[in-house]
């Protein structure tokens, strides 16, 4: 597996591309404002063939450039759990106005908790992790040790659950889902540096008080 990452626009995301080196096949992870052109450039220089972009959630710094995406890879499917399609599809649905626009779509596919996804011949899984947003997912790669975990764990915390549509106690059930993986996991988040899953058990306060049941 080859790992492209890029971090811009207005709310400092990240956004990643992951590849199959062997069969030339790549899926974008999260399209956030003035961020992804640079990786869209090092796909058409390494001669790969971009299927998919992978959406974690659909709060617009992770949305954002989806259509730039599509159109410079038109055979590019968008993916979003149902339960943040509504963001997709009204974008600008939002308490403060954005000074960039994003366009409106319906996702290609919905996503689903346990669904399989390829990225050439690698496969992953979908795990639901609703709380930060109802329709947050990560997509765990076991066989690459890899998740690209969206804005559960995120910058030595974990994402925020003051939005109208956040809850707690479900950020807090996905996160013990999330750190029971395997420890070398390594962590690709929406926001910050990688990390592991390791590093988050030892370093991340949240991670440990949740782990010694004080949350």
């Amino acid at each position: 597996m080859k790992i492209l990452m890029n971090t811009g626009g207005i709310a400092s995301t990240n956004c990643f591309v992951l590849a199959d080196e062997n069969t030339k096949q790549a899926a974008f992870f999260d399209a956030p404002d003035h961020t992804t052109a640079p990786l869209l450039d090092q796909i058409d220089k390494r001669g790969w063939s971009l299927t998919a972009l992978y959406l974690t959630h659909g709060h617009f710094d992770h949305i954002a450039e989806h259509d730039l995406i599509t159109t410079r890879f038109p055979a590019a499917r968008v993916y979003l759990h149902a339960l943040d399609a509504p963001k997709l599809r009204d974008p600008h649905a939002l308490p403060f106005p954005l000074p960039f626009q994003i366009a409106s779509r319906d996702p290609d596919e919905l996503l689903t908790d346990g669904q399989e996804i390829y990225i050439g011949s690698m496969q992953g899984r979908v795990i639901h992790t609703p709380g930060h947003s109802p329709g947050h997912v990560a997509f765990y790669f076991a066989e690459q040790n890899v998740i690209v975990g969206g804005d559960l764990i995120i910058c030595g915390s974990v994402g925020r659950t003051d939005l109208p549509d956040s809850d707690v106690q479900m950020l807090n059930t996905s996160v013990r889902k999330i750190v029971a993986l395997p420890p070398t996991t390594r962590l690709l988040p929406g926001h910050c540096q990688r990390s592991t899953i390791a590093d988050e058990l030892e370093t991340n306060a949240y991670v440990k008080a949740l782990v010694a049941g004080l949350n």
